[in-house]
C-alpha cells in the first residue's frame, strides 16, 4: 500500500536524510516536508524531478495557528496525507536553547501539537515519531541494557533538556493503543550525521559549548548513523507499526572517546561544583544544552536492546561508525556499510 507522508524539521539533519530514503521509496507516493528555515539546496532535484511528488513548506510548529494552518491546508487535503512522520528540533539554532512556551519546552509544545491536529484529522491514520534513549533511568555502571520496557527517568531533579524528551515520550506513549491512529515511536540514542555531526545527545551540545562530566566517570554512549535512523522510520512507515521500538546501531564508546572524535574534549570536574552549577541554571529556569552539566546520563552508560525493532519492523543496523580520513588529512567521525 503507498504512503502519503508529512515529515517535520525536515530542514534539518535527520530530517533531510528522511526526505532523501523516502524518496527513493517505491511505496510512498508524495512527500511533504516542513521545516522552520528556508528550503535546503539539497532539495532542489527533489523538488525538479518528483513532477509534485515532493513538496516544502516553512512552518513554526511550536505555534497554534501556524500549525492548525498546516494541517488544515488545502495542500494536506490534495495531497491527502495519511502518515506523519516527526521528527523532532535538532539542528543547532542561532541562540542556543530550548525556549520555554507557556511554561513547556518548544519541543514538548510541539509534539502536543502535533499528535493533537493528527487525532483531529480524519485521513491520518499513522504517526512515527522520533524519540530519544536518554528518557530511560539508568542505574549505576555501565551494564544498563534498556528494553521498552525499562522505567523512565522521572526524578524531579532531572536535567531540563532530558526532561523536555521524556515529556515527548509521554505525549506519544499515552496514545499507542488508540484505535484510531497508529503511533510508533522510535527511540534513538546518539546519532552520527554526514560530516561527523552528532545529534541526540544532551551531554553533547551540537553546537559546541561546555563539555563536561562529573570527574571520575566516563559513560558509555550507543551510536547509530542518521542513515539507520532513517531506514527504522521507513519500516515503521511501510509496516503502519505501532508501539515503542528502540534502534540502535552496533558501536558504543565513552563519552570522552566521542567527544575527541567530534572535535571537543569532556572535561572531569567535581561532582560537587557540577551539582551545585546544575542547581543554579534550574533556579534561573534556563532550558536547553546548558543546563545538562549534572546527572546520570553523565555518569552511566547504557545499551539498547534492539530485538523488537528487528522482530516486528525488520530493522538491523546497515552502518558501521568510526573514524576516516578527511580530505584535510585529519580523521573525521563517519558511517560506513557494514
Amino acid at each position: 500500500m503507498s504512503r502519503r507522508v508529512l515529515i517535520t524539521h525536515a530542514d534539518e539533519p535527520v530530517g533531510k536524510r528522511i526526505v532523501k530514503t523516502l524518496f527513493h521509496d517505491i511505496e510512498v507516493d508524495r512527500i511533504h516536508a516542513v521545516g522552520s528555515g528556508r528550503v535546503p539546496r539539497s532539495f532542489d532535484r527533489f523538488l525538479r524531478t518528483s513532477g509534485g511528488r515532493v513538496s516544502y513548506g516553512r512552518v513554526d510548529l511550536a505555534k497554534h495557528r501556524a500549525t492548525a494552518d498546516l494541517f488544515h491546508s488545502d495542500l494536506m487535503r490534495k495531497a491527502a496525507i495519511d502518515t506523519v512522520l516527526y521528527v523532532p528540533h535538532h539542528a543547532p539554532v542561532a541562540q542556543p536553547g530550548l525556549p520555554l512556551l507557556a511554561g513547556v519546552s518548544e519541543r514538548t509544545a510541539e509534539a502536543r501539537l502535533v499528535l493533537q491536529h493528527c487525532l483531529e484529522q480524519p485521513g491520518i491514520r499513522n504517526l512515527v515519531a522520533l524519540g530519544s534513549a536518554f528518557v530511560y533511568r539508568p542505574a549505576p555502571g555501565n551494564a544498563n541494557r534498556f528494553t521498552e520496557a525499562s522505567a523512565l527517568d522521572l526524578d524531579p531533579s532531572v536535567p531540563s533538556e532530558i526532561r523536555a524528551w521524556i515529556d515527548c515520550d509521554m505525549i506519544f506513549h499515552g496514545e499507542i493503543h488508540n484505535e484510531k491512529l497508529r503511533v510508533a515511536l522510535l527511540r534513538v540514542p546518539t546519532t552520527v550525521c554526514s560530516g561527523g555531526y552528532v545529534f541526540f545527545n544532551p551531554a553533547l551540545a551540537p553546537s559546541g559549548g561546555l563539555r563536561v562530566r562529573p570527574m571520575g566517570y566516563d559513560p558509555l554512549c550507543t551510536l547509530i548513523s542518521d542513515k539507520d535512523v532513517a531506514r527504522a522510520a521507513q519500516l515503521a512507515v511501510r509496516r503502519q507499526a505501532a508501539g515503542i521500538f528502540n534502534v540502535s546501531g552496533r558501536e558504543v564508546i565513552p563519552l570522552s572517546e566521542l567527544s575527541r572524535w567530534t572535535g571537543g574534549e569532556s572535561w572531569g570536574v567535581p561532582g560537587p561544583l557540577l551539582n551545585g552549577a546544575a542547581r543554579v541554571i534550574r533556579r534561573l529556569h534556563i532550558h536547553g544544552p546548558s543546563a545538562t552539566l549534572d546527572g546520570p546520563h553523565l555518569r552511566y552508560g547504557f545499551t539498547l536492546d534492539t530485538r523488537k525493532a528487528e522482530r516486528e519492523l525488520g530493522f538491523r543496523p546497515g552502518y558501521r561508525v568510526g573514524l576516516s580520513p578527511a580530505g584535510d588529512g585529519s580523521m573525521k567521525l563517519e558511517a560506513a556499510p557494514i
